[in-house]
């Protein structure tokens, strides 16, 4: 089995996801407000929300990078999850985040993000990560662009018309520079 790291940022810490969220997870998962915007914009009942949960756990164990739970450092309650995902059928390597309701529009995915985006760098490096946001999403337009993610095209994805983002690590522009 991979370890898991676990990632701290000044308000969250990113830890595995583990069978202790699936209360959580599977609440999150049942909420249209949270799955309009993630695969066929249903929300799912508890049989598939374990599935999506397997899925990304076993995601690590594949791919050695995948989802984490994201959990306020102050009380450790659970409040959505943020990550990288690969999956057959994908462009390239995605940086996502699923946010409960009640957590949305306080910079936890944005600050996340950057932390996802740091390991990507630091620990895997990768050489470009990916966002795929769905158009009408502008909440996440505008967490992928606060990220330094660049708008690089649109594609249909599944059947919905999706912006990709683009994220590069911090040393391609120093290389850039010195080619110049």
């Amino acid at each position: 089995m991979i370890e898991i790291p676990t990632l701290e940022t000044a308000r969250l810490r990113l830890t595995a996801l583990t069978e202790h969220h699936f209360d959580d997870y599977a609440a999150m998962l049942a909420d249209p407000e949270s799955t309009r915007w993630i695969g066929d914009g249903l929300p799912l009942d508890r049989t598939n929300a374990w599935r999506s949960l397997a899925m990304l756990i076993g995601h690590w164990q594949l791919r050695g990078y995948g989802m984490w739970a994201l959990e306020l450092k102050s009380t450790g309650e659970f409040i959505g999850r943020a990550g990288l995902l690969h999956p057959e059928g994908w462009p390239d390597v995605e940086m996502g985040w699923m946010l409960k309701p009640i957590h949305r529009h306080h910079g936890y995915a944005t600050e996340a993000g950057a932390a996802v985006l740091a390991f990507a760098w630091e620990h895997l490096h990768m050489q470009r990560v990916i966002s795929m946001v769905r158009v009408g999403n502008d909440a996440s337009d505008r967490v992928a662009t606060r990220l330094g993610g660049e708008h690089v095209e649109d594609i249909d994805f599944f059947g919905s018309d999706t912006h990709v983002f683009a994220y590069y690590p911090p040393h391609r522009e120093a290389r850039r520079a010195a080619w110049a």
